[in-house]
């Protein structure tokens, strides 16, 4: 048995600039295939509010859930309130060199 197993599961956090499209697929996909062992979420340093639509029925079609999915800015990660991550994937080169507001309340 790993020493993690009691902690599980793991957060997760995709990060890209618009949260529109990549970031939300990791999401929606480590979710379902994940389910037990991560809990994924996604953000933008730079949101559009709104999700491609194109992404919705590209995962519909594969069977992934959308009905929770949305754009939304990485200073919600930043708050006190929010879910502590255990892992921060950068999905563009923009979003690498931007300072991400998590950072230091990762385990």
């Amino acid at each position: 048995m790993s020493p993690r197993t009691k902690d599980l599961p793991y957060n997760v956090l995709f990060i890209c600039t618009g949260n529109s499209a990549r970031s939300i697929m990791a999401e929606a996909i480590l979710n379902d295939l994940g389910r037990g062992l991560f809990r994924a979420f996604s953000a933008g340093s730079a949101p559009t509010h709104h999700v491609n639509p194109i992404v919705i029925t590209l995962l519909e079609r594969q069977g992934f859930p959308t009905g929770e999915l949305r754009s939304k800015s990485w200073d919600e990660f930043g708050r006190a309130s929010a879910p502590q991550m255990d892992f921060v994937f950068t999905l563009c080169d923009r979003a690498t060199r931007e300072n991400c507001p998590c950072g230091p309340d990762i385990r």
